[in-house]
Protein backbone atom coordinates (compact mmCIF):
# COMPACT_ATOMS: atom_id res chain seq x y z
CA UNK A 1 0.00 0.00 0.00
CA UNK A 2 1.24 3.45 -0.95
CA UNK A 3 1.28 6.06 1.81
CA UNK A 4 2.84 9.05 0.12
CA UNK A 5 1.93 11.70 -2.43
CA UNK A 6 5.25 10.95 -4.10
CA UNK A 7 3.48 8.37 -6.23
CA UNK A 8 0.87 10.94 -7.28
CA UNK A 9 3.77 13.17 -8.39
CA UNK A 10 5.02 10.37 -10.64
CA UNK A 11 1.54 9.77 -12.08
CA UNK A 12 0.88 13.36 -13.13
CA UNK A 13 4.33 14.66 -14.09
CA UNK A 14 3.96 14.08 -17.85
CA UNK A 15 0.85 15.44 -19.58
CA UNK A 16 1.23 12.96 -22.41
CA UNK A 17 1.20 9.91 -20.13
CA UNK A 18 -1.16 10.54 -17.21
CA UNK A 19 -3.00 7.28 -16.38
CA UNK A 20 -6.33 8.92 -15.62
CA UNK A 21 -8.08 6.06 -13.84
CA UNK A 22 -5.11 5.26 -11.60
CA UNK A 23 -4.44 8.93 -10.78
CA UNK A 24 -8.12 9.50 -10.03
CA UNK A 25 -8.10 6.47 -7.73
CA UNK A 26 -5.15 7.96 -5.87
CA UNK A 27 -7.20 11.04 -4.95
CA UNK A 28 -8.57 9.02 -2.03
CA UNK A 29 -5.09 8.13 -0.77
CA UNK A 30 -3.81 9.70 2.43
CA UNK A 31 -1.28 8.64 5.03
CA UNK A 32 -3.89 7.84 7.67
CA UNK A 33 -6.13 5.80 5.39
CA UNK A 34 -3.94 3.99 2.85
CA UNK A 35 -5.82 2.68 -0.16
CA UNK A 36 -5.21 -0.68 -1.79
CA UNK A 37 -4.91 0.58 -5.36
CA UNK A 38 -4.04 -2.84 -6.77
CA UNK A 39 -7.45 -4.27 -5.83
CA UNK A 40 -9.31 -1.46 -7.59
CA UNK A 41 -7.11 -1.75 -10.68
CA UNK A 42 -7.70 -5.49 -10.76
CA UNK A 43 -11.46 -4.99 -10.46
CA UNK A 44 -11.65 -2.64 -13.45
CA UNK A 45 -9.54 -5.05 -15.51
CA UNK A 46 -11.93 -7.87 -14.61
CA UNK A 47 -14.88 -5.78 -15.76
CA UNK A 48 -13.11 -5.12 -19.05
CA UNK A 49 -12.30 -8.80 -19.57
CA UNK A 50 -15.95 -9.76 -19.04
CA UNK A 51 -16.96 -7.25 -21.68
CA UNK A 52 -14.24 -8.18 -24.16
CA UNK A 53 -15.48 -11.79 -24.25
CA UNK A 54 -18.76 -10.55 -25.75
CA UNK A 55 -17.21 -8.48 -28.54
CA UNK A 56 -16.73 -9.78 -32.07
CA UNK A 57 -13.42 -8.87 -33.66
CA UNK A 58 -15.05 -6.76 -36.39
CA UNK A 59 -17.71 -5.06 -34.26
CA UNK A 60 -18.38 -1.43 -35.28
CA UNK A 61 -18.07 1.46 -32.82
CA UNK A 62 -21.78 2.14 -32.32
CA UNK A 63 -22.78 -1.49 -31.52
CA UNK A 64 -19.73 -1.66 -29.25
CA UNK A 65 -20.91 1.50 -27.50
CA UNK A 66 -24.37 -0.02 -27.00
CA UNK A 67 -22.83 -3.12 -25.44
CA UNK A 68 -20.72 -0.98 -23.14
CA UNK A 69 -23.73 1.07 -22.08
CA UNK A 70 -25.79 -2.01 -21.31
CA UNK A 71 -22.92 -3.59 -19.38
CA UNK A 72 -22.07 -0.46 -17.39
CA UNK A 73 -25.54 0.88 -16.55
CA UNK A 74 -27.76 -2.20 -16.64
CA UNK A 75 -25.58 -5.17 -15.73
CA UNK A 76 -23.12 -3.47 -13.36
CA UNK A 77 -25.74 -0.97 -12.20
CA UNK A 78 -23.75 2.27 -12.25
CA UNK A 79 -25.82 5.44 -12.01
CA UNK A 80 -25.88 8.93 -10.58
CA UNK A 81 -26.32 9.33 -6.84
CA UNK A 82 -29.34 11.60 -7.04
CA UNK A 83 -30.32 11.13 -3.39
CA UNK A 84 -26.94 12.12 -1.89
CA UNK A 85 -25.25 14.09 -4.65
CA UNK A 86 -22.85 16.09 -2.46
CA UNK A 87 -21.53 13.15 -0.46
CA UNK A 88 -17.73 13.20 -0.93
CA UNK A 89 -17.77 9.43 -1.48
CA UNK A 90 -19.24 10.19 -4.92
CA UNK A 91 -15.84 11.56 -5.96
CA UNK A 92 -13.72 8.66 -4.66
CA UNK A 93 -13.45 5.99 -7.34
CA UNK A 94 -12.99 3.05 -4.97
CA UNK A 95 -16.25 4.04 -3.26
CA UNK A 96 -18.05 4.51 -6.58
CA UNK A 97 -16.78 1.11 -7.74
CA UNK A 98 -18.25 -0.40 -4.59
CA UNK A 99 -21.59 1.40 -4.35
CA UNK A 100 -22.11 1.86 -8.13
CA UNK A 101 -23.21 5.44 -7.37
CA UNK A 102 -21.37 8.62 -8.25
CA UNK A 103 -21.44 12.04 -9.83
CA UNK A 104 -20.98 12.60 -13.57
CA UNK A 105 -17.20 12.98 -13.54
CA UNK A 106 -16.44 9.95 -11.36
CA UNK A 107 -18.79 7.75 -13.39
CA UNK A 108 -17.18 9.10 -16.56
CA UNK A 109 -13.65 8.22 -15.44
CA UNK A 110 -14.67 4.60 -14.80
CA UNK A 111 -16.68 4.42 -18.02
CA UNK A 112 -13.82 5.90 -20.08
CA UNK A 113 -11.35 3.40 -18.63
CA UNK A 114 -13.59 0.51 -19.70
CA UNK A 115 -14.11 2.13 -23.11
CA UNK A 116 -10.35 2.47 -23.66
CA UNK A 117 -9.79 -1.15 -22.73
CA UNK A 118 -12.24 -2.33 -25.40
CA UNK A 119 -10.93 0.03 -28.07
CA UNK A 120 -13.39 2.93 -27.83
CA UNK A 121 -11.66 6.30 -27.56
CA UNK A 122 -14.22 8.02 -25.32
CA UNK A 123 -13.07 11.44 -24.12
CA UNK A 124 -14.22 13.64 -21.28
CA UNK A 125 -15.83 17.07 -21.72
CA UNK A 126 -15.60 19.68 -18.97
CA UNK A 127 -19.09 20.99 -19.69
CA UNK A 128 -20.42 23.59 -17.23
CA UNK A 129 -22.21 22.05 -14.27
CA UNK A 130 -22.34 18.47 -15.56
CA UNK A 131 -19.37 16.55 -16.92
CA UNK A 132 -20.03 14.87 -20.27
CA UNK A 133 -18.33 12.33 -22.55
CA UNK A 134 -17.70 12.17 -26.28
CA UNK A 135 -17.08 9.45 -28.82
CA UNK A 136 -15.89 10.71 -32.20
CA UNK A 137 -16.81 8.55 -35.20
CA UNK A 138 -16.65 9.14 -38.96
CA UNK A 139 -20.10 10.68 -39.10
CA UNK A 140 -19.56 13.07 -36.17
CA UNK A 141 -19.42 13.24 -32.39
CA UNK A 142 -21.69 11.32 -30.02
CA UNK A 143 -22.12 13.27 -26.78
CA UNK A 144 -22.97 11.10 -23.76
CA UNK A 145 -24.35 11.79 -20.30
CA UNK A 146 -22.31 9.79 -17.75
CA UNK A 147 -25.35 9.47 -15.48
CA UNK A 148 -27.08 7.03 -17.82
CA UNK A 149 -25.14 6.77 -21.09
CA UNK A 150 -27.82 8.63 -23.05
CA UNK A 151 -26.67 10.40 -26.21
CA UNK A 152 -27.56 14.08 -26.24
CA UNK A 153 -28.88 16.03 -29.20
CA UNK A 154 -27.59 19.48 -30.08
CA UNK A 155 -30.85 20.93 -28.77
CA UNK A 156 -30.47 19.17 -25.43
CA UNK A 157 -26.88 20.38 -25.07
CA UNK A 158 -27.90 23.95 -25.90
CA UNK A 159 -30.66 23.71 -23.29
CA UNK A 160 -28.18 22.56 -20.64
CA UNK A 161 -25.87 25.44 -21.47
CA UNK A 162 -28.57 28.12 -21.32
CA UNK A 163 -28.66 28.59 -17.50
CA UNK A 164 -25.02 29.72 -17.53
CA UNK A 165 -25.89 32.85 -19.53
CA UNK A 166 -27.79 35.44 -17.49
CA UNK A 167 -29.37 37.11 -20.48
CA UNK A 168 -29.29 34.14 -22.79
CA UNK A 169 -26.68 33.35 -25.40
CA UNK A 170 -26.01 35.76 -28.24
CA UNK A 171 -23.98 35.58 -31.47
CA UNK A 172 -20.90 37.09 -29.78
CA UNK A 173 -20.64 34.22 -27.30
CA UNK A 174 -18.30 31.27 -27.96
CA UNK A 175 -19.79 28.60 -30.27
CA UNK A 176 -21.23 25.43 -28.85
CA UNK A 177 -18.25 23.44 -30.11
CA UNK A 178 -15.94 25.30 -27.72
CA UNK A 179 -17.87 23.81 -24.79
CA UNK A 180 -17.49 20.30 -26.21
CA UNK A 181 -13.70 20.20 -26.55
CA UNK A 182 -11.79 17.22 -25.17
CA UNK A 183 -10.79 17.65 -21.53
CA UNK A 184 -7.18 16.82 -20.68
CA UNK A 185 -6.41 14.26 -18.00
CA UNK A 186 -4.92 17.02 -15.84
CA UNK A 187 -8.04 19.16 -16.11
CA UNK A 188 -10.28 16.19 -15.26
CA UNK A 189 -8.27 15.46 -12.13
CA UNK A 190 -8.34 19.14 -11.18
CA UNK A 191 -12.13 19.23 -11.54
CA UNK A 192 -12.50 16.12 -9.38
CA UNK A 193 -10.27 17.59 -6.69
CA UNK A 194 -12.01 20.96 -6.75
CA UNK A 195 -15.38 19.26 -6.35
CA UNK A 196 -14.05 17.66 -3.17
CA UNK A 197 -12.41 20.91 -2.09
CA UNK A 198 -15.76 22.69 -2.26
CA UNK A 199 -17.47 19.97 -0.22
CA UNK A 200 -14.83 19.96 2.53
CA UNK A 201 -14.65 23.77 2.66
CA UNK A 202 -18.41 23.95 3.15
CA UNK A 203 -18.51 21.57 6.10
CA UNK A 204 -15.58 22.37 6.93
CA UNK A 205 -13.35 19.30 7.34
CA UNK A 206 -9.81 20.64 7.33
CA UNK A 207 -7.89 17.35 7.41
CA UNK A 208 -9.74 16.09 4.37
CA UNK A 209 -9.46 19.52 2.75
CA UNK A 210 -5.69 19.44 3.26
CA UNK A 211 -5.40 16.00 1.66
CA UNK A 212 -7.21 17.31 -1.40
CA UNK A 213 -5.19 20.52 -1.42
CA UNK A 214 -1.87 18.67 -1.28
CA UNK A 215 -2.79 16.97 -4.53
CA UNK A 216 -3.98 20.19 -6.18
CA UNK A 217 -0.61 21.81 -5.40
CA UNK A 218 1.14 18.83 -7.01
CA UNK A 219 -1.21 18.75 -10.00
CA UNK A 220 -1.22 22.51 -10.65
CA UNK A 221 2.21 23.77 -9.57
CA UNK A 222 1.81 27.01 -11.52
CA UNK A 223 -1.38 28.06 -9.72
CA UNK A 224 -0.15 29.84 -6.61
CA UNK A 225 -3.70 30.20 -5.28
CA UNK A 226 -3.72 26.48 -4.59
CA UNK A 227 -0.65 26.89 -2.40
CA UNK A 228 -2.36 29.76 -0.57
CA UNK A 229 -5.35 27.55 0.13
CA UNK A 230 -3.09 24.80 1.40
CA UNK A 231 -1.52 27.34 3.74
CA UNK A 232 -4.94 28.29 5.09
CA UNK A 233 -5.71 24.61 5.69
CA UNK A 234 -2.43 24.26 7.61
CA UNK A 235 -3.35 27.32 9.67
CA UNK A 236 -6.70 25.81 10.58
CA UNK A 237 -4.96 22.59 11.59
CA UNK A 238 -2.50 24.40 13.90
CA UNK A 239 0.52 23.83 11.66
CA UNK A 240 1.91 27.39 11.64
CA UNK A 241 5.30 26.62 10.08
CA UNK A 242 3.78 25.02 7.01
CA UNK A 243 1.08 27.70 6.87
CA UNK A 244 3.67 30.47 6.90
CA UNK A 245 5.67 28.92 4.07
CA UNK A 246 2.66 28.72 1.79
CA UNK A 247 1.07 32.06 2.65
CA UNK A 248 4.35 33.95 2.44
CA UNK A 249 5.07 32.34 -0.93
CA UNK A 250 1.67 33.49 -2.16
CA UNK A 251 2.19 37.05 -0.90
CA UNK A 252 5.64 37.22 -2.47
CA UNK A 253 4.21 36.28 -5.84
CA UNK A 254 0.91 38.19 -5.54
CA UNK A 255 1.61 41.22 -3.30
CA UNK A 256 -1.29 43.21 -4.76
CA UNK A 257 -3.90 40.43 -4.64
CA UNK A 258 -7.32 41.38 -3.30
CA UNK A 259 -6.83 39.11 -0.28
CA UNK A 260 -3.20 40.10 0.34
CA UNK A 261 -3.90 42.55 3.18
CA UNK A 262 -6.13 40.11 5.05
CA UNK A 263 -3.45 37.45 4.77
CA UNK A 264 -0.75 39.83 5.99
CA UNK A 265 -2.85 40.48 9.07
CA UNK A 266 -2.66 36.76 9.89
CA UNK A 267 1.12 36.56 9.68
CA UNK A 268 1.99 37.90 13.19
CA UNK A 269 -0.24 35.31 14.84
CA UNK A 270 1.23 32.51 12.73
CA UNK A 271 4.79 33.64 13.43
CA UNK A 272 4.11 33.76 17.16
CA UNK A 273 2.65 30.25 17.06
CA UNK A 274 5.63 29.08 15.01
CA UNK A 275 8.10 30.42 17.61
CA UNK A 276 6.31 28.54 20.38
CA UNK A 277 6.72 25.29 18.46
CA UNK A 278 10.35 25.93 17.58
Amino acid sequence: MIKSNDYFVSLVQDDAHIPLFEAALFIAQDDEHPLDLSTCLTDIDKFAMRLKRRLHADIAPIPKLRLLNNFFYQELGFSGNFNDYYNPDNSYLHKVMSTRRGIPISLAVIYMELAQQIGLDVKGISFPGHFLMKLSIKTGDIILDPFNGASLSREEIEERLEPYFINGRNPEDPPLASYLANATERSILARMLRNLKAVYAEQPHWKEFLNVQQKLVILLPGEIEERRDRGLAYANLDCPNAALQDIEAYLAQCPQATDAELLRMRLPELRAASRKIN
